[in-house]
Formats: structure tokens, sequence, C-alpha cells
């Protein structure tokens, strides 16, 4: 059961048998894709059901149904042309957001089970992201072909459109706020109060290629008014950067690694070294997760700067994360990301999974003094 927050549940502890691609005996999700999972995002905290939608690169986004006593139910999946790149909610809960290398962005309207699209690239979208302003509500778009745009559902054509100077890789939204990654390890962040426009741009803190960047809020207001105030940006060399928009102290900026095999690092020997392929920040304890190829997911706590947990490896590596609106619940996905090619693909042994964890007492912030 996920029980009520913050309490030890016995979800998790369900029957699950002990095997490789599943060693944490976490709950697994029934009808996983037949592809890998580029994208995972829960349901609003606004609806009284939690749902989870997943989108994959067999074209498809799926939505389940995830019960308090740890069922869960598939309902419904709708397609698209290409790869699905990343989802995302409206934050009523009536749709879900998909985009994809066919170029489009769909609205997936779930009280209709409408597929619409809505969104227009001229190379596939790689992020997708509902905002709900202050003063308006609009989708935000990146893409290969070097745009960032934004969308009135109801118009074919875009409210604004901002050339880049590089391709889309990664993106978040926490309003007022925005973080697009590119390529050349470039970071563009916007405000976008009354209507969103570029605050700053610069240089990765990280000297490898960016994969996920996620925006954390100001833990001392989190409880009044959340305030976005920096992001976490994770690279394929196995590191995390910290970065505040506006650092209070220069060194409230670091980076720490992840994601690596000790192998005889001891001994001065070589380390394997893997892609941080998502982080998510705890919705209450301002704690995050990462997860990445070695096929493992971290809990940290960023304020304290330390390790709050590691799991046992996973068979495969894990593509994707995150956690539900109430905190009590951490999705996981694994499967093959072709890091090793084609020929290392066994298309028999390498099936996707979505797990789902217990984890509200796991997240909790570190009792170390920082």
């Amino acid at each position: 059961m996920f029980g009520n927050i913050g309490t030890n549940t016995l979800f998790g502890s369900t029957a699950a048998t002990t095997q490789a691609h599943n060693p944490m005996k976490d709950i697994e999700v029934p009808s996983p894709p037949d592809d890998t999972i580029s994208s995972l995002a829960f349901s609003p905290g606004s609806l009284p059901t939690t749902y989870l939608a997943a989108g994959s690169w067999d074209n498809n986004v799926r939505c389940w149904e995830v019960q308090q006593n740890g069922t869960v139910i598939p309902k419904a999946m709708q397609t698209h042309s290409g790869p699905v790149l990343d989802v995302s909610w409206s934050d009523d809960g009536s749709k879900i957001f998909t985009a994809s290398a066919d170029k489009t962005v769909k609205m997936w309207d779930l009280a209709t089970n409408q597929h619409t699209p809505v969104a227009m690239h001229d190379a596939p979208v790689k992020t997708v992201h509902w905002i709900k302003g202050s003063t308006y509500s609009c989708l935000m778009t990146g893409s290969w072909d070097k745009t960032l745009k934004f969308w009135d559902t109801r118009s074919q054509t875009p409210i604004l459109t901002m050339q880049l100077p590089e391709r889309v890789y990664c993106a978040d939204v926490v309003y007022p706020m925005a973080v697009v990654g590119t390529s050349n390890r470039g970071i563009i962040i916007y405000q976008l109060e009354n209507q969103p426009a570029e605050f700053k741009r610069m240089e990765s803190p990280l000297k490898y290629q960016h994969r996920c960047v996620s925006i954390f809020i100001d833990r001392k207001t989190a409880a009044v008014t959340p305030q976005p105030v920096g992001f976490a940006l994770g690279s394929i060399e196995g590191r995390v950067a910290i970065q505040y928009v506006s650092p209070q102290n220069p060194k409230d900026n670091f980076t720490f690694k992840c994601h690596r095999s000790n192998g005889t690092s001891n001994a001065g020997g070589p380390q394997d070294i893997f892609p941080v392929n998502c982080i998510a920040f705890h919705p209450t304890h301002g704690t995050l997760s990462t997860v990445g190829s070695d096929g493992r997911f971290s809990f940290w706590d960023k304020d304290a700067r330390t390790k709050l947990k590691t799991s046992e490896q996973l068979d495969l590596p894990i593509t994707s994360c995150c956690f539900n609106a109430q905190g009590n619940i951490f999705a996981y996905a694994s499967g093959y990301d072709w890091s090793k090619g084609h020929e290392a693909f066994d298309p028999q042994k390498m099936k996707t999974h979505i797990m789902l964890r217990s984890c509200f007492e796991e997240l909790k912030q570190s009792q170390k003094k920082t």
C-alpha cells in the first residue's frame, strides 16, 4: 500500500520476485511499452486520482491509474508516427501533451480520448511543458530545429518563437522560470512573468554534454510561496551540477559525481562512468533523485551535500523517473539506451519495465549538519 503520506507503508512489499530487472522488489507497472521509455510524468495534485503517463520510442504514450493500495490499472494509449520524446500534463490534469520525433506535439484530451496536433516544428520535438502563469497559460515546446515556441493550443501558429543558438536537448519549467539546455553545453534561463522573455545565457558548469535538467525551489519559502531559485543539470559523464540563478555565495554552486562504478578506482585504476538520464526533485522535501545508465537510482540531499540512498543495480539502464504530487511514489523506468549500439541489443532479454516505489521516508532531508 501507498498508505498515508509520512507513514511507513507496505507499498513495494508485494510479492514481487527478486529478479535482475527489479532487484529492489518494487511494484511493476503492467503492460509497459514495447521499447525504451523516454519520459514519465505523474498527474498533478489537482486530480483526486493518481495517473502515470509514459512516452516511449515505440511511438506510443500510455496512461495508467495508480491506486493507493498498490494496484496499477492500464487505462489508455495514443500513438504518434515517430518516437515520443516527452510528456507533460495540463495543470488541471485533463490533458496530456506529447512531443514526438514526428515533429509534432499532440494534445490528448482524457475526457474525450481525442489526440490532436497542437504544435509543429521543422525537426523532432524534444521537450514539452505546460505553463500555468498568473495571467496566461500556454504550451512551451523545444526542438532540434533550434527554436523554442510558445503556443495557445487553440491556434495553429505560435504566440512566440525564440531562435536558439543550438538544438534543444533538455528543458524544465517551474513558473515563473524556465531553463533550456542546448547542444554545445548552452544554458538559457527564461522568466515567464507576464510573457516569456530571456533572462540569462550561460555555459554549462559541466565539461560534457548535458542530458537532463530539473528546477528546484527555495526550501526556506517552499511552504509559503514556492519560488524557483536554481536547477540541477545532469551530464553524460556521471556528474550533476547544482546551479543557483543568483547565488548569495558563489560556493552555493557545486558539482558532484554519480552513476559511476568503483572498479579499481581505489588503486587509481579506471572507472566506468555512465550518463545521468533524469533528475527529479521531491515535491515536499526538496531532496532529489538521479537515475543513470548504470542501472541505479540514487536519492540525494543537495543542501547537506550527502547521498541518502542508492539502489541495487538493475540489469538495464534507468532512462526516466518522477515523483507523484504527494511525494509518496517514485516511478522509474528501465530499458536499453543504445549506448552499446545495435550489436548489443537483445530484444528477448532487454524488456522495458516501469517500477513504482514507496519513497516518502527515504527522501527525507539528511540530519547531518550542512
